[in-house]
């Protein structure tokens, strides 16, 4: 079976410069099917960032960004998330 990546924007509550904090914390709360490839920031305005997290799943995934997103946004550092792309990859 092939796996599925997700690429997700997170806005955090607070104005934060260090992400790596928060990824841990995302990345600990993640059953272990889920991976963290990568990640990234994006400027957005007046010295506030988005964190973009690309992240790895197995394709046949019930529900398939659902869990995530949930697990994401019942985080407290969290306002608000959007999934920008979800592809297969092999």
């Amino acid at each position: 079976m092939a796996d599925v990546i997700s690429v997700i924007k997170i806005y955090p509550k607070d104005l934060l410069s260090d992400f790596t904090e928060l990824v841990n914390k995302i990345s600990s709360n993640l059953p272990s099917r889920y991976k963290i490839l990568r990640y990234e920031t994006e400027d957005l305005a007046y010295g506030y960032k988005t964190l973009r997290l690309f992240i790895v799943f197995p394709e046949e995934t019930e529900g398939g960004t659902e869990e995530i997103e949930n697990i994401l946004r019942g985080l407290d550092e969290v306002e608000e998330i959007e999934v920008e792309l979800v592809t297969r990859v092999f």
